[in-house]
């Protein structure tokens, strides 16, 4: 009787442990840079014009979004939203970050990674930051410990590009350190040129092996010429051909170490951020020049991580999600052919606007979400976005958020998961850089675009973004989506009601500080 007993006990134990595991799948979001809703064949890029299996085989085998969202058209603010669940704009400096940026997000903020680990999650970073390093007023201090950092908001480790790779410095910072810097040849960043001999872009133009075509053309490292100064640190340097072997190798790395408990990868690629350089065995991949190969490469870094997955025996209880940062860009400031190579491709996919807009093309992004077993193949029409990770996830695991934090993430589990009946958001605000106060408001088929500028740019991702800077467009404007996906035809004379109403709603949120 007693073995009986045992058995039944053992039995009801390991179901109870089966049962947490299933509770608490390991999380891993890849975060592409600058990839726009077209630029992947499942999102309707031609076979010719470049191919992407790896994803492709994640929409096909998990759940596509067709309005899957990041809530701002540039890089930092949507960092900031998805690691802090509140909409850029509410924080200050959230703009692109330069390159001796503080850290934006505060150390007393509740974070993503802090609610993670409040549910027994390892959390890791590894790839782009652009959220800043350092304390507020003082920056980064490259040749001591960069701290705070990503240690600081809740990450139990970080592999970083600190910046972007269009501003210096080119390297490492592995934790609170610059990997392998030599105390005796020490990194100096600042944005005035530290010598009248210091070799930048204009000065020695003519030893680039990839042209600059507006900015970009400070301190020369691998012969391409940054935004920003910086000397000494060269041991420490890396190659832009060997970013993405890196990211996949810190990854797979981390995710050996940690398989144990359940685990939190924020995966943040540079591709395909300028300057595209990819590693040499992808030059030559696509039809589209550099921006093409280094969507093969970021292709090949997503085959990369499902493969390591399955080969630990972790597929089936990782939830991956895919997104971007913002919208395309074609020529973002070098000569690397993305204008000239573009083609018939539609980067943008049916929308206009890419990034720096608050057009549909500057947030609608791809977005999938792949767990085996878990989310069935299909694809999905509601409205998710990045920023709402936190409260997905909370609400997923048993954390409850505090009242005080994670301001604009709402509980869209269920639709990310894919169960019947679920809704996404029932509005969401998309921002550009902030400086202008442009902001896209969606509910359900309605887009409302307010301009306080009065300008846009690069609503034409296949242009020249010079000659788009600056463009005239009214205050407001409003648009039905599920009739004109490019947003042409401004309706709000038409839809008087449907036009204050939405401008109201969008003021209110504003004003409250809150949307959750």
């Amino acid at each position: 009787m007693k073995k009986i007993t045992s058995s039944i006990f053992v039995s009801i134990t390991v179901l109870l442990a089966l049962t947490a595991v299933a509770k608490k799948p390991n999380v891993i979001v890849i975060m592409a840079d600058d990839l726009g809703y077209g630029d992947l064949g499942c999102y309707g890029a031609k076979p010719k014009n470049l191919k992407t299996p790896h994803i492709d085989k994640l929409a096909k085998e998990g759940l596509k979004f067709t309005s899957g969202y990041c809530s701002a058209s540039t890089c930092t603010p949507t960092r900031y939203s998805f690691l802090t669940g509140t909409y850029a704009f509410r924080g200050k400096n959230t703009g692109i970050a330069p390159p001796s940026s503080p850290l934006i997000i505060p150390e007393d903020a509740y974070t993503l990674p802090d609610m993670l680990k409040q549910a027994g999650y390892k959390t890791a970073v590894v790839g782009k930051w652009h959220l800043g390093l350092g304390s507020p007023g003082v920056g980064p201090q490259w040749n001591e410990q960069l701290k705070p950092g990503p240690r600081e908001i809740g990450f139990d480790y970080n592999f970083l590009l600190p910046t972007t790779n269009d501003r210096v410095p080119q390297v490492y910072v592995e934790n609170h350190r610059v990997l392998n810097l030599d105390p005796k040849d020490p990194l100096w960043v600042g944005m005035k040129k530290p010598s009248d001999d210091h070799p930048t872009g204009v000065t020695h133009r003519d030893t680039l092996k990839m042209d600059w075509t507006h900015g970009h053309n400070h301190t020369i490292h691998n012969g391409i010429s940054r935004i920003g100064f910086y000397t000494g640190g060269h041991a420490a340097r890396f190659r832009d051909e060997d970013l993405a072997d890196k990211w996949v190798e810190k990854s797979k790395e981390w995710i050996g170490k940690n398989k144990k408990d359940p685990f939190f990868l924020f995966f943040a690629s540079h591709d395909l951020h300028v300057p595209r350089i990819p590693h040499e065995r992808f030059r030559g991949t696509s039809a589209m020049s550099y921006r093409g190969d280094v969507i093969v490469q970021l292709d090949w870094c997503v085959g990369e991580i499902v493969k390591y997955l399955k080969k630990e025996g972790l597929e089936k209880n990782t939830m991956i999600v895919f997104c971007s940062d913002n919208g395309p860009v074609g020529d973002d400031g070098y000569a690397d052919e993305a204008l000239e190579k573009m083609g018939d491709h539609k980067a943008a996919g049916p929308y206009s606007g890419g990034k720096y807009s608050i057009f549909e093309g500057g947030t609608r992004t791809p977005f999938i979400a792949y767990w085996p077993g878990t989310i069935k193949p299909g694809v999905s029409d509601e409205v998710v976005c990045t920023i709402d990770f936190a409260g997905s996830l909370a609400n997923h695991l048993g954390v409850k958020l505090p009242e005080d934090a994670c301001l604009d993430s709402l509980d869209v589990m269920d639709a990310m998961l894919g169960k019947k009946g679920a809704k996404g958001r029932p509005h969401l605000i998309q921002q550009d850089n902030g400086r202008g106060n442009n902001y896209g408001y969606r509910a359900g088929k309605w887009k409302l675009q307010r301009h306080d500028s009065k300008k846009t740019q690069n609503f034409q991702v296949n242009k020249l973004l010079s000659s788009q800077r600056g463009q005239p467009v009214p205050q407001y404007a409003l648009f039905d989506l599920s009739k004109d996906p490019a947003e042409k035809n401004n309706l709000a004379e038409k839809n008087p009601k449907v036009f204050e109403r939405m401008k109201s709603e969008l003021q209110k949120f504003l004003d409250d500080g809150r949307s959750r």
